[in-house]
């Protein structure tokens, strides 16, 4: 449990970094802060001390406490190599190992270094990443944005970037509230090209499992109900399966209910990558259903564990390696100073032939 000396320096610190307290800018007295602290004199001054000797804060006698941009030179003057932040929502799993490389690899290939954080899709440790690249003085920043498909209230951390004018990318997803670069998946077509690929099979009850809190979700869901519309298909919300990064935890549990239901109505499913799809292929061996015979099932993403199971998984591209490559090496011109640089990219996806679908039964009757 932290200290109350410590609650209100991370609070001030949090304030300074996020703009909410600008350079020059007048703190609220000591009386002010005892009252909204509930805490005693001593324990303000020993926060404000704290702040002073990091640089945070300046005292002026018998005028105030203000904010220092002394944190800023103390961590601009450095070393004469540039800082990229990199924050990531995971840093092993899945594809961003991948992703990560490649921003590694092309800062190398220029000299630079590499900060890197990860939120674990959790906007408070998002804030707490971002403040950290405020405090250090990155030189430019690359972001895979949390639950980007959510208001998301570390905004005006962002904008604090801006103001600064250290550039910053997104990748994989982007905030739509803010007008910021961002490279991408066409996720709206991979979830196209993906429920595309079942209809041409035959499958006319196909199912959906949607990640919601994320941007992709929302779009790979898009992709889903366009092919749909365009056969004619009837979209069934039944036969919609939903999560969360919260609800991920019971995601087995939850998915056996969903097929128990729905198996007899279904020949298809579309996941929302190929880790929920290789879930439903446990689940689907837990239940006694076999794939592809029962259910054909599609993932998306090519990652490295779809690569490595121990069946064949049907999956749709994503760039990864080249994603983050091109992120860096966005970021590395834009501080040379080039200008009209491509500040929306979307790469196009391509179908995975595997072994988790075949044609539907009756196709030819």
């Amino acid at each position: 449990m932290k200290l109350k000396y410590q609650i209100i320096i991370d609070d001030i610190k949090s304030k300074i970094l996020s703009g909410d307290y600008r350079v020059g800018e007048q703190i609220p007295t000591e009386t002010t802060l005892q009252e909204k602290y509930k805490v005693s004199r001593h324990t303000v001054r020993k926060a404000i001390l704290e702040l002073s000797n990091e640089g945070f804060l300046r005292s002026e006698k018998g005028s105030g406490t203000y904010v220092s941009n002394q944190y800023q030179s103390k961590t601009s003057g450095k070393s004469n190599n540039k800082t990229i932040g990199v924050i990531t929502t995971y840093i092993s799993d899945y594809i961003f190992p991948s992703i990560i490389r490649g921003i590694e690899g092309r800062l190398n290939a220029e000299g630079y270094s590499l900060l890197l954080a990860s939120t674990n899709n959790d906007v408070e440790q998002e804030k707490k990443a971002l403040e950290m690249m405020l405090a250090f003085g990155v030189d430019g920043l690359i972001v895979e944005p949390t639950k980007s498909n959510l208001y998301n209230p570390n905004i005006a951390y962002y904008l604090s970037f801006k103001e600064q004018d250290v550039p910053f990318i997104m990748v994989n997803a982007y905030y739509e509230e803010l007008e910021v670069p961002f490279f991408c998946l066409d996720d709206v077509e991979s979830s196209y090209l993906a429920t595309n690929e079942l209809i041409s099979k035959g499958h006319t009850k196909i199912g959906l499992i949607a990640k919601m809190d994320d941007l992709q979700g929302k779009f790979r869901m898009k992709g889903y109900i366009k092919a749909l519309g365009e056969a004619k298909l009837r979209f069934q919300a039944e036969h919609v399966f939903s999560f969360t990064t919260e609800t991920k935890l019971d995601l087995n549990v939850n998915l056996q209910g969903f097929l128990i239901e729905n198996i007899e109505e279904m020949t298809a499913i579309v996941c929302y990558n190929d880790e929920v799809a290789l879930e439903v292929v446990n689940v689907c061996r837990q239940l006694d259903i076999p794939i592809p015979d029962k259910l054909s099932i599609i993932g998306q993403d090519n990652s490295y564990i779809a690569k490595n199971a121990n069946i064949k998984l049907t999956t749709l591209t994503h760039p990864q390696e080249k994603m983050g490559h091109d992120a860096a090496d966005w970021i590395i011109k834009k501080l040379q100073g080039k200008k009209d640089l491509l500040n929306e990219n979307y790469y196009q996806p391509e179908l995975i032939e595997g072994e988790t679908i075949r044609e539907a039964e009756g196709r030819f009757l």
